[in-house]
């Protein structure tokens, strides 16, 4: 008797138990935080529904809307001409399907966020992980646990903004450009806004996990969630953006494959 396929282990393993879903993707909606920026630049849309038919008159058998918000809103994936470092780079829509399915790395920063909202994840800290755990995935994901997803109720509280501006965990411009041009990974996941520290427009480069991960043709997954629930290694990742045409990026569904004992 042939030995049962991969695809065959994997149905059976989901069906069973053994491999659990877990659904990284915060719920869209009209308060869902949203990036604010000076009032000089364009700001992007708050989501919004606008109701087409509710088994009315406008249409007897079927709901459905129309919707409008950012392409980063929410969880949302960055794709390389999000940037100004990528703009002759892909769009969302290019970007390689089998590059959506990747093991991912999850760095837990919880403590360290919570004693300091502006605490930045530097090489050294990744390279301290990897001597726990080994080597960062090759063409994986970075998962930056700092638990921030607890403040995603509030679009104060998850900015957490003051007169200075945001305060929120990220890496410092080291590292970042550690993660995109020498780490092997395909891009970096945080439970933040952005991809960057609150401060990060005060580095140098300004928003250096944009200028750098975009450049070096990597990616961005933010407002991600339930991260607590994902080992440190041997999770994947499975990122599902909108293949927008010309678009910089998309909201998502992201989910994990974790194998339970």
């Amino acid at each position: 008797m042939s030995e049962p396929s991969v695809l065959a282990a994997l149905v059976a393993g989901l069906r069973g138990g053994s491999i659990e879903v877990v659904d990284l993707t915060s719920p869209l909606s009209s308060s869902t935080p949203v990036l604010q920026l000076p009032p000089e630049f364009g700001q992007t849309q708050v989501f919004a529904l606008e109701e087409i038919s509710r088994y009315d008159d406008r249409g007897p058998a079927w709901y459905w809307n129309n919707f409008r918000t950012g392409e980063h809103t929410g969880t949302h994936f960055d794709a390389p001409n999000h940037w100004v470092t990528g703009k002759d780079l892909a769009d969302v829509a290019s970007v390689p399907a089998g590059r959506l399915i990747a093991p991912a790395a999850v760095l837990d920063f919880t403590a360290e966020a919570a004693k300091d909202p502006d605490f930045l994840v530097e090489v050294e800290h990744v390279r301290a992980w990897e001597a726990a755990n080994g080597p960062l995935p090759d063409g994986g994901w970075l998962l930056l646990r700092t638990g921030w997803d607890a403040r995603s109720h509030s679009q104060e509280t998850f900015l957490n903004a003051d007169e200075n501006g945001p305060h929120t965990p990220g890496l410092s411009a080291e590292c970042a450009r550690w993660v995109a041009e020498e780490s092997p990974v395909i891009g970096l996941g945080v439970e933040t806004v952005g991809t960057d520290a609150g401060r990060g427009h005060a580095f140098e480069p300004a928003f250096p996990c944009h200028s750098y991960l975009m450049g070096s043709d990597k990616y961005g997954l933010t407002q991600l969630r339930n991260l607590a629930a994902l080992p440190a290694t041997g999770s994947v990742v499975v990122a599902g953006p909108l293949p927008i045409v010309s678009g910089s990026g998309s909201p998502a569904r992201v989910l994990a494959l974790v194998e339970r004992s």
